[in-house]
């Protein structure tokens, strides 16, 4: 086991390596310095911070700054609001982790329910129409389904109702309501996915030769369904989760934009649009880590949940 998880922890410090090095050299190849947009900055503080990050090195020289800065947790300063990104990123983060959180909540248990559902009505209205309603899900841009929902359930449906309160505000992060619309919006194409995978899987295994033997000992559907079936057929939802997840937090830039969200989608927007060099890579960096590690826990735990994978004997 431990031999398994060191293997794990050095991939992962490779790939964000490696990650660390593309930026980088993104970076470099845009045109001037990471400073020169710097319009709340005085030139005496451009001087500095060029000499900080060694823009007058050498490449090799910079590459090896960077990366000890980052290590350090030090993502560069912010030419537009000329504030550290750390802490634009401790800041915003919070919101759009929130949501992100809300968002993977409703996609799961959504997920399962109705792949779970369609699959033990194979064939039937309700299996082609939980599949139907899968397939608009992936294909729906969840900024979209945003729109939709702040059209018709946040706007008309306070009018037909003819409350003198919105029940759904159409913008804002102020109050519990407010967080309902946007993970509805967020979580419909993971919810789709997750659906379709957990019905090809649920089929899988009801058609295994223990459910077999479980049907033929007399166990009641329930027990069938929940203790055997379900535990098995969620083995390769866990496996999703973690690209998943980072998938649903990264996709919280236009949603925050659509719903005005304080989060990290309105930073990584006007960082480029405004041309903020290293905001823009700051937040690369962070998401890309968080990926990295979201990925590096599932696939630890996916080893521990599942008893016929054996850690400790894995050879690679």
């Amino acid at each position: 086991m431990l031999r398994y998880v060191i293997k794990r922890l050095g991939y992962a410090f490779l790939t964000i390596l490696v990650l660390i090095i593309i930026t980088f050299f993104m970076i470099h190849a845009a045109p001037g310095d990471p400073f020169a947009n710097g319009k709340a900055m005085s030139e005496a503080t451009k001087m500095a911070l060029r000499e900080q990050y060694g823009l007058n090195r050498s490449i090799p020289e910079q590459l090896l700054i960077y990366i000890g800065n980052i290590f350090c947790g030090n993502l560069g300063m912010s030419t537009k609001y000329a504030r550290p990104v750390t802490k634009i990123i401790a800041e915003s983060f919070p919101a759009s982790f929130d949501l992100g959180i809300r968002s993977l909540l409703i996609a799961v248990i959504g997920g399962v329910l109705i792949g779970s559902y369609a699959a033990l009505h194979r064939g039937k209205k309700g299996d082609t129409f939980a599949m139907g309603t899968a397939v608009i899900g992936v294909s729906i841009p969840s900024f979209i389904v945003a729109a939709l929902l702040q059209y018709f359930v946040a706007l008309k449906l306070n009018q037909l109702l003819g409350a003198d309160k919105q029940i759904f505000p159409i913008a804002g992060w102020s109050s519990e309501m407010h967080k309902i619309l946007p993970a509805i919006a967020l979580s419909l194409g993971p919810l789709a996915t997750i659906s379709r995978l957990m019905r090809t899987s649920m089929l899988d295994v009801l058609h295994s030769d223990y459910i077999r033997t479980a049907k033929a000992k007399g166990l009641s559907a329930r027990t069938i369904l929940f203790k055997h079936a379900l535990r098995n057929a969620i083995m390769p939802i866990i496996t999703i989760l973690g690209p998943l997840a980072a998938t649903v937090l990264t996709g919280t830039f236009v949603v925050e934009q659509v719903f005005s969200i304080p989060g990290m989608g309105k930073y990584f927007v006007i960082a480029i649009t405004e041309n903020d060099v290293l905001l823009t890579a700051g937040t690369t960096v962070f998401y890309g880590v968080l990926l990295v590690l979201s990925t590096l826990i599932v696939d630890l735990l996916y080893g521990m949940l599942d008893p016929r994978i054996k850690i400790s004997d894995t050879k690679e």
